[in-house]
């Protein structure tokens, strides 16, 4: 595992392109309701990540179609936005998306609900979100990469929530995906010491159901296998000394 440790000069770059992509979900979340197309919100999506004078760096990753991954309730990750796929009331939509600014990426999730929810999947998208602040924590140098993940962990247990397993969060730079891999569910190990300068994509995925997910026939959209509603929250993060920080959420809530 090689696990790089970003320059100062890195973390402005990292940062930079963070603070664009809030900006972007910033705006997403104003357009977000019944009647709107999850095509359209790619498109939207895109048009502000090239307006930020940065490249979306999920087109055509790995042959992924859109810029913008669009996942509709059941739908845990990698939704392929659709002119037909129209969001209504009661639906909850995940937009994960990310920006490659000046060489360097950024990546970051929210979930919303359409309308109203019911109390319980309301529930699931607050307890997934605040599982990730749980989770950083422990994003501190001296302790261990895994400490995040017991602590994602521990938090939603109580739910009875299923914890995504196949997918993990992941280290972010140069890349869109760099080492180390950072799972949400409960390691036996403690894994490798954190250090400042490394930069972190955290991003819990959580069902409502079973842990369980399958692959459907377009080969990236992920569903819960049973069906359930799903959440998934995301931030990239930088290690320091101190508290970490939060580069794509400059309020830090």
């Amino acid at each position: 595992m090689a696990i790089i440790i970003k320059s100062e000069r890195e973390i402005g770059l990292i940062r930079e392109s963070c603070r664009m992509l809030e900006k972007v979900h910033d705006e997403l979340s104003k357009i977000i309701r019944p009647g709107i197309s999850t095509l359209e919100i790619d498109k939207t999506g895109e048009e502000l990540i090239r307006s930020f004078g940065g490249v979306p760096n999920f087109l055509h990753y790995n042959g992924y179609p859109a810029s913008i991954c669009v996942s509709v309730n059941e739908e845990v990750v990698h939704g392929i936005p659709k002119k037909d796929r129209i969001l209504k009331e009661g639906d909850i939509v995940s937009l994960d998306a990310g920006m490659m600014l000046k060489g360097y990426h950024s990546d970051a999730a929210r979930t919303y609900a359409v309308g109203k929810v019911t109390p319980e999947v309301g529930c699931l998208i607050e307890a997934t979100k605040q599982s990730f602040f749980e989770g950083i924590r422990y994003a501190k140098e001296g302790y261990h990469l895994f400490d995040i993940s017991n602590a994602i962990a521990g938090y939603i247990k109580p739910f009875g929530y299923g914890i995504v397993r196949d997918l993990t969060g992941h280290g972010v730079g140069t890349e869109l995906h760099e080492d180390p891999p950072v799972p949400n569910f409960r390691q036996l190990t403690r894994g490798p010491k954190l250090r400042r300068g490394m930069t972190l994509a955290i991003e819990p995925m959580i069902n409502l159901g079973t842990w369980k997910v399958r692959w459907l026939d377009d080969d990236w959209t992920v569903v819960s296998a049973d069906g359930s509603y799903s959440a998934h929250y995301e931030n990239t993060v930088l290690i320091t000394d101190g508290e970490p920080e939060i580069l794509t959420l400059s309020g830090g809530l």
